[in-house]
């Protein structure tokens, strides 16, 4: 009987040993008498002014040569659809004013 015992003791341990080490090495918290912890909610993503500090200031939007740039693609883009006829309609031509007129 004792013998059984001393096994149960001894597999115990190396399943906390192996635990432990797995925390340790994975990075989680270990919390053997399930207490609760402020973990969770530490864990959770950042929001507000604490996102926008994390984030680095976009440069592009200070650059007038880039801010150019994309603006000139934006009115060569446009002008290929409208060549092709699939440009915005005129004002007061769209789908809503269409549906109104019927």
């Amino acid at each position: 009987m004792t013998a059984g015992g001393l096994k149960k003791i001894l597999a115990s341990a190396v399943v906390a040993g192996v635990t432990e080490a797995r925390a340790r090495i994975f990075g989680h918290i270990l919390n053997p008498t399930g207490q609760r912890s402020p973990h969770k909610i530490l864990r959770k993503k950042l929001i507000g002014d604490q996102v926008a500090e994390w984030y680095p200031y976009d440069v592009k939007n200070d650059d007038p040569l880039v801010m150019a740039r994309q603006e000139e693609e934006r009115l060569s883009k446009l002008e290929m659809l409208k060549r092709r006829g699939k440009g915005p309609p005129k004002k007061g031509q769209g789908r809503r004013a269409v549906k109104r007129n019927k």
